[in-house]
């Protein structure tokens, strides 16, 4: 293995869900993985920050209908340093010091019918950080040298965390919603860890930004960040008909929909223009999508699933904030602080992204 003169310790701080449906616990006591014990293609990552996403929470309650592992350590928005890899790795695309991320696919074999066709997140073999192997929220984590995401110079650790899920899902999705220069794109949820950053994505490929949420706070941050409309869902008489107003009468060109309740998606056919696309983002614990099938098919609307987004997205949406088009709203928190960042996940009151420190 190799591990040049990084000092690894034997144990770490680490926030591990026991059992499903257990409380988190905030360890100061739990093994790191040694470099010796690398798998070939494996590689150790001293984590600076970490982002929080509501994955994360759907994780520790375990209320998706696919169960996490337990014990669990969550995260997967990690940003740190390579300080060991594996031995025997064959032509590694790091090396030690490189700055790297942690995404929520942590691999794929590259050989399934869904890798060859770039679809590596539905890869028949894949594994997933803080999900079904060990995530971010803690000091160290193993990971594997073809699929952590290398950092580009020109954007802070704590910034690029949250473009390794929130951002990459939002512009992988913007990208394939069939969206062209001056169409309009709607946003529900736009103010939240997800909305926010696809405000600046949207705006950034030349998109007309109708942003839906509610409350000030929220409407002041989508409107500074690039949205041209603004409809609070809380406010609005009739949401379907403010938004085809908003956007010249006949609706959006295309909607990404980050909520994750199942009536922001039922919504997205009545409103969108004929030949509309509805991208299936957020992801609710338990939820149909109920399409009215006539209006469907005769206003030709597209519904498609997207799912985070492969290691070329990834790169690009890095690139894309590196330069400065797309900055993360967050605010930096201890790992201590990771159960109340839960409750207000799950209360709808977290504006912007969470990043926990992980040096602390």
């Amino acid at each position: 293995m190799s591990t040049a003169n990084y000092i690894i310790p034997k144990t770490q701080k680490a926030a591990v869900v026991p059992s499903v449906g257990g409380t988190l616990e905030i360890r100061d006591n739990h093994p790191v993985r040694q470099p010796k014990d690398l798998a070939p293609g494996e590689c150790l990552v001293k984590l600076e920050c970490t982002g929080v996403c509501h994955t994360d929470l759907h994780a520790a309650l375990n209320d998706w209908p696919v169960p996490a592992k337990t014990p669990l350590i969550g995260g997967h928005e990690g940003v740190g340093i390579v300080v060991a890899i594996g031995e025997h790795t064959q032509a590694s695309p790091v090396k030690l010091g490189d700055r790297v991320g942690i995404k929520w696919l942590a691999y794929s074999c590259l050989d399934c019918e869904p890798c060859r066709k770039g679809l590596e997140q539905v890869c028949d073999h894949g594994e997933y950080s803080g999900f079904t192997v060990d995530g971010t929220f803690s000091q160290y984590v193993v990971s594997w040298t073809s699929h952590v995401t290398p950092i580009p110079k020109g954007i802070e650790s704590t910034e690029a965390a949250s473009i390794l899920c929130a951002g990459l899902t939002v512009y992988r999705a913007i990208k394939y919603s069939n969206a062209k220069i001056g169409d309009w794109i709607i946003l529900p949820g736009a103010g939240g860890g997800l909305g926010h950053l696809a405000v600046q994505y949207a705006a950034a490929m030349g998109l007309r930004v109708l942003a839906v949420d509610t409350g000030s706070e929220k409407r002041d941050l989508v409107l500074k960040l690039g949205a041209e409309k603004w409809i609070d869902f809380k406010e609005t008489k009739n949401l379907v008909a403010d938004i085809k107003a908003a956007t010249g009468g006949a609706g959006p060109h295309a909607a990404v929909v980050t909520a994750a309740n199942s009536a922001a998606f039922e919504e997205a056919v009545d409103y969108l223009r004929p030949g509309g696309t509805l991208m299936v983002v957020g992801l609710p614990g338990h939820g149909k999508l109920t399409a009215d099938i006539f209006f469907t098919v005769t206003k030709s609307i597209s519904i498609l699933g997207s799912y985070v987004g492969n290691r070329q997205d990834a790169r690009e949406a890095l690139d894309i904030a590196a330069r400065g088009k797309v900055k993360c709203f967050y605010t930096v928190k201890p790992l201590s602080a990771l159960q109340e960042t839960y409750e207000g996940l799950a209360k709808g009151t977290v504006v912007g992204r969470v990043v926990l420190n992980m040096q602390d």
